[in-house]
């Protein structure tokens, strides 16, 4: 029998009527992602605007690169070009002018760049954020690399690190479209690499790269989604992407579970979550365990969150639908000694049987 769905209280319904105003007032941001330099994004980021521009659209370039292949120059020859402010302390978009032009959309090829320090923003993306709140749509591009959260997994493939970065959360919540520009041929970018070995070592880089691009596209899908779900009253969440979570106790040392959830979020890009019950009273080695625990999961990145059900199960699975959870880590005690091991041994397999399309790890526990 399915359940009615979960009215909601007068704060949520004023909070989803604020934001959808906010929606229509605000601009619309697509972004044409690359994984790496040479795919194409500018040319298909300049592209869609000159085919927006002669459907009628009044569009605006106003922070291009210095220098373009003749193909794409020529299609910036056709736009009309805001240009940028040269000072001694670097170059920004104009934005007084831009402000002042209002077109109903604009281009900017390379959304991460810094400003100089006497701009009003520090960043480019925040001069973006501007702009869509003033009601201006905008087409950008930006690499991978510079996304906040996948520079280290960028290190590690190419052994470069940038120093620009932008917030995974600006993406996340004000993307409304992103494009995954893939090159049109491997020359395009391996083109100076002769030797054999060294193509093959690129090549395995750039299908690692392209697999973190997708993975970011997919990221931003997700959350369109559910906050298309919240907006119509529904709290189960279910999308494309991964979101580990992990159950701790104070029993026992949760370094390895946390440390293998931590890699499963890492890989897929994914939302990593801690849960634990506070219960029974602890001793002080075992309140002292948990802390150690639950600070670990922070510095992993994990948003722990703590239930006090008597009902372990209900709880997990209810948290779990609610944030659209894929994989749920448990632990289980090799050596069930005592009643609270042999409880969390039921708990995991109450787990499995109950966890419909949910993935369920049991983690031994030394």
């Amino acid at each position: 029998m399915q359940e009615a769905p979960r009215r909601r209280t007068p704060d949520e319904l004023l909070a989803e009527i604020e934001l959808e105003g906010r929606r229509k007032q605000r601009g619309k941001l697509k972004v044409f992602l690359g994984y790496a330099s040479g795919v194409g994004k500018s040319y298909q980021m300049l592209d869609e605007g000159r085919r927006r521009h002669e459907r009628g659209e009044d569009v605006v370039a106003c922070a291009l690169q210095p220098n373009y292949p003749p193909d794409v120059q020529a299609i910036v020859d056709q736009l009309e070009v805001i240009p940028t402010v040269v000072t001694d302390c670097g170059e920004a978009m104009d934005l007084h002018q831009v402000m002042n032009r209002r077109p109903e959309v604009i281009l900017i090829d390379g959304l991460a760049y810094d400003n100089p320090p006497d701009c009003k923003n520090p960043h480019r993306w925040q001069d973006v954020e501007q702009l869509l709140n003033a009601g201006i749509s905008v087409l950008t591009t930006v690499n991978i690399q510079y996304l906040e959260n996948l520079q280290d997994e960028v290190e590690r493939i190419t052994g470069k690190r940038t120093p620009y970065i932008i917030p995974r959360e600006f993406l996340n919540n004000s993307a409304d479209e992103i494009t995954v520009v893939d090159a049109p041929s491997e020359e395009s970018v391996l083109g100076g690499i002769e030797d054999t070995s060294a193509r093959l070592a690129e090549k395995h880089k750039l299908s690692r790269l392209r697999e973190l691009a997708l993975l970011v596209a997919a990221s931003v899908v997700d959350r369109q989604l559910e906050g298309y779900l919240r907006s119509q009253g529904t709290d189960q969440t279910w999308g494309v992407q991964e979101r580990i979570l992990v159950c701790v106790t104070a029993e026992s040392d949760a370094s390895e579970i946390l440390e293998s959830g931590r890699r499963n979020a890492d890989r897929f890009q994914g939302e990593f979550f801690v849960l634990h019950f506070r219960g029974k009273p602890l001793s002080k080695e075992q309140q002292v365990r948990l802390e150690k625990n639950l600070e670990q999961a922070r510095e992993f990145g994990a948003e722990v969150h703590t239930l006090t059900d008597i009902d372990m199960v209900a709880s997990i699975l209810e948290f779990s639908m609610q944030r659209g959870i894929t994989q749920i880590f448990v632990g289980r005690s090799s050596t069930p000694s005592d009643f609270w091991t042999r409880l969390q041994g039921n708990l995991a397999v109450r787990l499995i049987r109950a966890a419909e399309g949910i993935d369920v790890i049991v983690y031994p526990h030394r």
